[in-house]
């Protein structure tokens, strides 16, 4: 299993808006780095759910439901997008200030790459912010 960061403004497509669909495409991307990403993804690969621009914080646990297939929303044709299951909310925010603090997490690729959508999280740092999340017990059940 891999761990990835994909990342949405609030204001768009909000963790509330994705839980209450339960399932939902991630359309969108027009990065290549960050859909080469997606073509990574695995079913059954976790992500942070992390509320970009105003809040900057990790805010839920979605599931790879389906694999990489094409972006309808993409006219070129080069992109493509994933299905989400909404796991669950992280009982706590885990902020990018919180992130940059955590001298454990300085070579996160999110502190390294600020713009980039949609990024693998190594294992020690999925397990370093599981327990910040205060989650380390569920994502630990998956």
């Amino acid at each position: 299993m891999a761990y990835w960061l994909v990342k949405s403004e609030p204001s768009a497509w909000s963790w509330s808006d994705h839980f209450k669909v339960g399932v939902a495409e991630w359309d969108g991307v027009r990065n290549h780095q960050a859909n080469n990403n997606m073509k990574a993804m695995k079913s059954g690969d976790l992500a942070f759910f992390y509320h970009s621009v105003t809040e900057k914080s990790i805010v839920g646990i979605l599931q790879v439901v389906k694999e990489h297939y094409p972006d309808h929303t993409d006219p070129s044709g080069k992109f493509g997008m994933v299905d989400f299951k909404a796991l669950f909310p992280v009982k706590k925010p885990v902020s990018l200030a919180d992130i940059k603090a955590n001298k454990t997490l300085a070579d996160f690729q999110l502190l390294r790459q600020t713009r980039l959508s949609v990024l693998p999280v190594p294992d020690k740092h999925w397990k370093i912010i599981c327990r910040m999340a205060d989650v380390e017990t569920s994502c630990a059940l998956i």
